[in-house]
């Protein structure tokens, strides 16, 4: 019998701490999925690592093997570069550790959590970090691409609350990257993906955030043009602890929406006020609101931390067809506002979605080099999210990210989100990193030379300078 890579690997790496499946083993299928369903790859192991020695391990089964090598957290990248083709998955999943320190306001978290097992953790003690805006998203992959969410105006990017990480690196090492430990990789980590090793471990600013008012604002799409131009000119005003992005999409057919609203097209605003201050919040929101026609429907309301950013869990569970594109924005002229009325107004499912996440606030109190996130001064990042449930809309919703992204990217900064791109191509990681690039280059150089952490929006390694023997 030909011996196959799951095969070498139980010879090679008896005794992991943890679990390695193959092609042939029962629990294979649930093993190699990803949250996008358009994503359909078969790896030849999944090696599920409990501690830091086990992805050490791991990492040299691969090269040994001259095996492709993916890293998965969450598994939730639009482009799933979690998994590969015929090489290896590192899965993080059982690295689950999560502990509060209330005193220190700090939270060390696993590589394999997801950011509802955080929310909870540290919401016991009226607590929070920045954390995206859907909880059943991996902690590796938010907090090394950036970290838009709910609290980006109040408390910054996730990135911008790290305050250590656990690496494992090409070579087998396993290092912390910290200001004052591997201060090159700390800064690289921040905003380069994973790029530079395998993060097992993170250490997290914490923030007093227990109660938030929450909730959608719907409008009726026919007045889209209106809204998105009244929001464009009110956030920018609003104060830190007003986080609002826009969308156009469908309101969900189920509770807690009204059924005669329930299926149309909308141009909505999702709230989240830091604060447990309903009338504060209101007096916050009113001028937006007042600048408007009466909406749809007005939901905002107290809840936990936690229930907002699970708010759209079931909306969008693990196993639909996805497609993303994203740009960073400047500024959003009145021409551009047309545009995006004309393709919010087509959304083809109704799952598909356009958002504008505001990016201002505490996230610009950090200067573009200070991370490798080097578009700090945009406004917003927008993301056209094509999703359904079936298969035979996949080219439907790709159609329509695709055509909509490329009406408006000429009216982008130029580079996106890396977190929520495909695999669209070099040009455009450079273009998403401008001058940060070079030294991201040179980092990778000096720690993964090789690129064996190549399935990312890749960092090529800077080649080694060239000498020229003097005459």
């Amino acid at each position: 019998m030909t011996s196959t890579p799951a095969h070498a690997a139980r010879r090679e790496l008896a005794n992991l701490t943890g679990e390695l499946i193959g092609p042939d083993d029962t629990g294979y299928q649930d093993a190699r999925a990803v949250y996008n369903a358009m994503i359909d790859k078969r790896p030849a192991l999944v090696a599920r690592c409990a501690d830091a020695d086990a992805v050490a391990r791991v990492i040299g089964f691969a090269r040994a093997h001259d095996l492709p090598l993916a890293v998965r957290g969450g598994g939730h990248h639009g482009a799933g570069l979690g998994t590969v083709d015929g090489g290896v998955v590192a899965d993080l999943s059982p690295l689950k550790e999560i502990h509060v320190d209330p005193e220190a306001r700090t939270v060390r978290v696993g590589g394999g959590c997801v950011w509802g097992e955080v929310d909870r953790a540290t919401n016991a003690h009226g607590l929070a970090t920045p954390s995206g805006i859907i909880s059943t998203t991996g902690v590796g992959g938010l907090a090394t691409g950036g970290g838009l969410g709910h609290l980006t105006r109040r408390c910054g990017l996730t990135i911008d609350n790290l305050l250590e990480a656990d690496l494992v690196l090409a070579d087998g090492r396993q290092v912390r990257a910290s200001a004052d430990e591997n201060s090159d990789l700390f800064w690289a980590v921040r905003g380069g993906g994973g790029n530079f090793g395998v993060a097992t471990s993170f250490l997290f600013r914490l923030h007093e955030v227990s109660t938030v008012i929450a909730g959608p604002t719907f409008w009726p799409v026919e007045i889209g043009a209106e809204v998105l131009a009244a929001y464009r000119d009110f956030l920018p005003t609003a104060p830190r602890e007003l986080n609002a992005f826009f969308l156009f999409g469908t309101v969900p057919p189920a509770p807690p929406f009204p059924e005669e609203f329930q299926l149309r097209k909308t141009a909505g605003v999702v709230w989240c006020y830091t604060g447990d201050d309903t009338e504060a919040a209101a007096r916050e929101m009113a001028p937006l609101l007042d600048a408007l026609p009466q909406p749809m429907l007005h939901a905002p309301g107290p809840m936990p931390h936690p229930d907002m950013q699970a708010m759209f869990d079931g909306l969008y569970p693990p196993g639909h067809q996805w497609y993303w594109r994203a740009d960073f924005v400047d500024d959003i002229p009145d021409e551009a506002v047309d545009l995006h009325a004309k393709f919010g107004a087509e959304v083809p499912t109704m799952q598909s979605t356009m958002h504008l996440y505001p990016i201002d606030g505490a996230a610009h109190d950090v200067g573009p080099d200070e991370t490798p996130w080097a578009y700090r001064e945009a406004r917003w990042a927008s993301v056209y999210a094509g999703v359904d449930p079936d298969p035979a809309n996949a080219e439907l919703v790709r159609r329509w990210t695709v055509d909509y992204f490329e009406a408006l990217h000429p009216y982008s900064a130029g580079g996106a989100y890396v977190n929520m791109m495909m695999d669209e191509g070099q040009e455009r990681v450079r273009a998403s990193y401008r001058g940060n690039y070079d030294r991201l280059a040179r980092i990778k150089a000096a720690h993964d030379p090789d690129n064996v952490f190549r399935l990312n929006q890749n960092i090529q390694p800077a080649p080694e300078p060239r000498y020229e023997a003097r005459p």
